[in-house]
């Protein structure tokens, strides 16, 4: 399991919000401008109540009409500047908010793109998605407003309960009494809401994945009538989301009943003593008056906190959760000396030209959440493919095929020797370059939502059409021109609208597309019906007379496009020859290719 769940490594919640800044900063100064237009606009409604005051002991002491009407154009006048600064300061954040999240967002995925293939086997793909969707949008909520009326509404309370003091200190104090109560209340309600806000957007994320694996198995579910099972598993996780979220409504009501609560019970307690004192003569109408519309007014400031608090905890668990990812080391480019085995050269020391074509030299790999001293998966790999020379790999279920070809193109690090490519070490290599070098096709065909076309050039972004057409050739894929647009045809997700042979096929194209220098091929075509399969192998001896190519086999009929064959069990190199020595002298290899099924491990 991902560090999802792991609250116990949280950081405080304003560290976290804390480094947003990288990605606030370029629009810092629009920020700032929206926040002091919020200050302006709010403490606008702190001058009504002075203007109350005014008419009530002015003009309407004094009868006089005209000044009752000059105050309420003045009291109106104030209204429309506020609700027009308002408008203002949400203008100012919406663009800048915008780009913050889609910067953010395009980072995540940059950074996804980058991230080493054993990180994405063990991460949930809904939790990724999660992350760059719904926390995202959290994100941006809590910069859009949380964050501006934290300050704005802070200002509000310092200003209006400056201004009660001075108008009657002694009713500001019974206003002030309840702030020690209002802090511990809502640090307390702080710490238990954060807890509960990152386990809701952790199983938000739980509940992503369930909904796109069924997406995206939906002809299983239908095939083997398990629509049932899936729809009772949903429904459990949705119960616990939407028990988790009724803890949280159970906490924001209860901040919010104690925050309207006593600084409500303050104010009738100041109206009693104000109301008195008016009575007794020791205070004007007007400054009770006046005083009590600034301690309404200073209601939605100090209400407003148990929601701008829950806001922002949803917000720094959300950023944590974004950073989780942000925060994994990236594939090195170029693993550096310190990653070559003691005792060999490096590129510089590139050994004659017998050492051309792909080498493997005491590979060893074990995956990194492997439990220690647990064996490794491949165990001292000696093996040279000659320049030129196509190498079948045969071996038992789990014995590390398809482990193996994929150390080549770097998706997994090996743990102990080394590869080279024409004597020199991949290690030392850049990715890209390396990349370049080599194509690969897996077993399980991945097509993208996009063209035929487009998904055959990821074998090589510059391929022209006439790369194009040989590649679909190659791979004996003409059906490509019976379908609506041609090579135009959009394939849909996952490339589901084609069979399991016409996209294993089109991921054949693609990985011979570019004429590679390196091929590896997993099992190219295990999907393909015994006639195609014949036209298609005519048809791959001749890229492969062009390449040096390392091919899992696991019928005869692929292993024959072999130049020699390796045995691979239990990790290791086993036997080495052609197809017919090791029918001869290897057991084990002719038990495999008589159609056999042994046992192995991963």
């Amino acid at each position: 399991m991902p560090e999802t769940h792991a609250t116990d490594r949280q950081l405080s919640g304003v560290r976290s919000l804390l480094r947003l800044w990288p990605y606030v900063r370029p629009v810092r100064r629009r920020l700032a401008t929206a926040a002091l237009v919020g200050v302006i606009a709010s403490c606008l409604s702190l001058v009504i109540p002075l203007v109350l005051k005014w008419i009530v002991d002015g003009p309407v002491t004094d009868r006089d009409t005209r000044g009752v009407w000059l105050g309420a154009l003045t009291l109106f006048g104030l209204g429309v500047a506020e609700a027009l600064l308002f408008g203002l300061r949400r203008w100012l954040v919406a663009r800048p908010l915008s780009w913050v999240e889609a910067s953010m967002r395009a980072a995540l995925y940059r950074r996804l793109q980058r991230l080493p293939v054993a990180f994405h086997d063990r991460w949930p793909s809904g939790q990724l998605l999660s992350r760059g969707t719904t926390d995202l949008m959290i994100v941006r909520m809590f910069l859009a407003f949380p964050l501006t009326f934290l300050l704005v509404n802070g200002v509000t309370i310092v200003a209006g309960f400056a201004i009660l003091l001075v108008q009657r200190w002694t009713l500001g104090l019974v206003l002030l009494a309840p702030a020690i109560p209002l802090v511990i209340v809502c640090k307390i309600f702080e710490t238990k809401y954060s807890k509960v806000a990152r386990v809701s957007q952790d199983q938000v994320g739980d509940l992503t994945t369930v909904v796109e694996e069924s997406v995206l198995g939906i002809r299983i579910i239908k095939g083997f009538g398990r629509h049932r099972s899936q729809a009772l598993a949903f429904r459990e996780l949705s119960g616990r989301l939407r028990s988790t979220e009724l803890v949280k409504a159970r906490l924001l009501a209860g901040i919010w009943a104690v925050i309207t609560t006593i600084p409500e019970l303050a104010i009738g307690a100041a109206l009693v003593l104000g109301t008195v004192q008016v009575a007794d003569g020791h205070l004007s109408a007007g400054t009770l008056v006046a005083f009590l519309s600034t301690a309404l007014a200073l209601r939605w400031p100090v209400e407003s906190i148990g929601f701008l608090l829950a806001i922002s905890q949803d917000a720094a668990a959300a950023t944590q959760r974004y950073f989780e990812v942000i925060d994994v080391a990236e594939e090195a480019d170029t693993a550096g000396p310190d990653a070559l085995s003691p005792g060999r050269d490096g590129p510089s020391g590139a050994g004659p030209a017998s050492d051309g074509g792909l080498r493997f030299e005491g590979v060893e790999f074990r995956y990194p959440d492997a439990a220690p001293g647990s064996p490794p998966v491949l165990d001292g790999i000696d093996l040279h493919i000659r320049s030129g020379e196509t190498l079948a790999l045969v071996g038992a279920t789990g014995s590390g095929k398809t482990t193996l070809t994929a150390l080549v193109p770097r998706l997994h690090e090996i743990t102990g020797g080394r590869i080279t490519l024409d004597g020199q070490d991949i290690a030392a290599m850049p990715r890209e370059e390396l990349r370049e070098l080599v194509s690969v096709a897996f077993e399980e065909p991945t097509l993208f939502s996009a063209s035929v076309g487009e998904n055959v050039r990821m074998g090589a972004a510059g391929a022209d059409d006439d790369a194009l057409l040989r590649a679909l050739s190659t791979a004996q894929a003409g059906f490509v021109h019976e379908l609506p647009h041609g090579p135009d045809t959009q394939v849909g997700e996952q490339g589901l609208s084609l069979s399991g042979g016409q996209r294993q096929r089109l991921a054949l194209a693609r990985a011979v597309v570019g004429r590679p220098r390196f091929l590896v091929l997993d099992d190219p075509l295990s999907a393909l019906d015994v006639h195609t399969e014949a036209l298609v192998e005519a048809a791959l001896r001749r890229v492969l007379a062009e390449t040096t190519a390392l091919v899992i086999a696991h019928r005869p009929s692929t292993v024959l496009l072999a130049d020699r064959v390796a045995l691979l069990s239990d990790g290791r190199i086993g036997a080495v020859g052609t197809h017919h020595e090791l029918l001869q002298s290897n057991a084990e290899y002719a038990w495999l290719m008589s159609g056999a099924e042994g046992d192995g491990t991963r």
